[in-house]
């Protein structure tokens, strides 16, 4: 169901912007974004543009990073969202910077009536923010003002919550600090995995940006914006390849697991297996649950020994506080992914246990991707 903010004493800092009204012809918008998620955001709003909703308006330009490198052979890659944009022929940006003077020269010769940001992943400055007669609103995968930052989704799965969300807010100077337009929650069950997660709320964002989008136009949007309150407030750190390793001499079942869910799509999760007493390997983990090998009479396995549970459909591995984390899928360096089943098969006989961290090891998965994606949220 739909959480939605209200408002409590003075509006601020951007009420101005929802009095402003304006005749029926169609407004314009400016999209910014870069990965696949803004990508089908993009989307769903040109879908929407096409058949007249969201109260009428046209996507007059696109703005995305430019080009970076990515993949083993560190190919110079254009974003998801210029991919689109380019395919549907619409204007395109990628300025390095959103402070580049031709950027925001050309910004303003565009005359936006608002701005919409989905994962873009670049600061935008004051200058930018007053061209927009309508504002800038952004797509925001948590209930702000909770995660605030690069990757709140994924500090939301890591720390366990039992409640998601997306957010559809003003933007500020500050840091997704803007007051609130629309807002829902979404529940957890507790094996969701970050990208599927991921792009349903942008979706579900979009959505309700769309159906907040007649109140922008008319002004009576003045009447549903809510500030944040900033003593909530919580920062979702950017990620880095250091979130991938798993202790799990130092992790409970629990916290490996939501690792696992939280760092599906990037940087991954690994931990270190030692097969037939020889040297430990890192070994990737891509889809974990929670054991109870009692309610199955399935006894775990002794120290650290990994185990095949009763019926073939995950391996056991005891944690170092004696809780059990049953892997489902994983993947070996240099090989593809393979199943419990077929990883105990491929064993042959041989004795597999997890390995401690060398003292002074550094957490830099040897099989993660060559390079960081954006940081757009």
């Amino acid at each position: 169901a739909a959480r939605f903010a209200r408002p409590r004493g003075v509006l601020s800092p951007l009420p101005a912007r929802c009095l402003v009204t304006m005749s029926a012809a169609k407004r314009r918008v400016v999209f910014l974004g870069t990965p696949a998620v803004a990508a089908r955001s993009l989307e769903l709003l040109l879908d929407a543009s096409a058949q007249g909703g969201g109260g009428g308006f046209e996507v007059a330009a696109v703005v995305s990073q430019p080009p970076a490198r990515s993949g083993r052979k560190m190919k110079l890659t254009a974003s998801p969202v210029q991919t689109l944009a380019e395919a549907r022929g619409i204007e395109l940006l990628t300025p390095a910077s959103a402070k580049e003077e031709a950027f925001l020269a050309r910004l303003d010769q565009l005359q936006p009536d608002l701005c919409i940001t989905a994962a873009y992943g670049c600061f935008l400055p004051q200058r930018f923010l007053d061209i927009p007669r309508f504002g800038t609103l952004n797509v925001h995968p948590s209930l702000l003002p909770l995660y605030r930052g690069a990757a709140p989704l994924q500090r939301c799965l890591e720390a366990g919550d039992a409640v998601a969300g997306v957010s559809v807010a003003f933007t500020v100077l500050k840091m997704d600090a803007g007051p609130l337009l629309r807002q829902e929650e979404r529940p957890l069950v507790g094996d969701e995995q970050e990208p599927p997660l991921l792009l349903e709320l942008f979706e579900r964002g979009t959505e309700l940006l769309l159906d907040a989008l007649p109140s922008v136009w008319d002004g009576s949007c003045a009447g549903q914006l809510a500030p944040q309150e900033d003593a909530r407030a919580t920062k979702a750190a950017k990620l880095s390849t250091a979130d991938a390793e798993l202790r799990l001499e130092q992790l409970s079942a629990s916290e490996a697991h939501n690792k696992v869910r939280a760092f599906a799509g990037w940087p991954g999760t690994w931990t270190r297996l030692s097969i037939g007493g020889a040297e430990p390997i890192r070994v990737k983990l891509l889809q974990t649950r929670l054991g109870l090998p009692e309610a199955a009479g399935d006894p775990p396995p002794a120290g650290r020994q990994v185990a095949l549970a009763a019926g073939g459909g995950a391996l056991h591995l005891v944690c170092g506080d004696g809780s059990l984390l049953e892997v489902l899928r994983l993947t070996l360096p240099g090989k593809k992914p393979v199943d419990a089943r077929a990883f105990w098969n491929g064993l042959n006989g041989r004795r597999a246990e997890w390995a401690s961290a060398p003292p002074d090891a550094a957490a830099a998965p040897e099989h993660a991707a060559a390079s960081a994606p954006p940081e757009p949220l």
